[in-house]
């Protein structure tokens, strides 16, 4: 019995150091995606508080490859959540819902110190968070 000892003891400090490891990583350690926007008019440096692109089919075939590299993870394919974010279908349309959307995008959500999603500001562009606005905009029930 004592020689299962160590052997229990290892097994068990090693589903520990997983379980805790795959904590720290379930929201997420994937690096962002580069979103190519240069087929699309630049915005500048002031940030919009409405979306340019809306309806725009350029931007929403950019928006829809975006979201798939840097949401779905989270929000689910087709921004279908499986529970781990908000199902973001079902946004509130138009400039209601862009401010929502920039707001979160940009600064991201913690609650109780956790870090529910990581700001995205200085790491996509503004034009590639308005192409995802625009993509999700297709996508949108009530």
């Amino acid at each position: 019995m004592t020689a299962r000892k160590p052997s229990f003891l290892l097994a068990v400090s090693a589903m520990a150091l997983t379980l805790a490891a795959s904590a720290v990583l379930a929201h997420g350690d994937v690096v962002p995606q580069a979103v190519d926007t240069s087929t699309l008019k630049p915005l500048g440096s002031e940030w919009l508080t409405k979306n340019p692109y809306l309806g725009d089919k350029e931007a929403i075939r950019i928006g829809d490859s975006a979201f798939n590299q840097n949401c779905a993870r989270c929000h689910g394919l087709g921004a279908v959540s499986g529970g781990i974010a908000p199902d973001l279908r079902y946004l509130p349309a138009g400039q209601e819902g862009d401010e929502i959307f920039m707001q979160r995008i940009r600064k991201g959500a913690t609650r109780d110190g956790r870090v529910y999603m990581p700001p995205f500001e200085g790491i996509l562009s503004q034009e590639a968070m308005w192409t995802i606005r625009a993509w999700l905009e297709t996508v949108r029930e009530d």
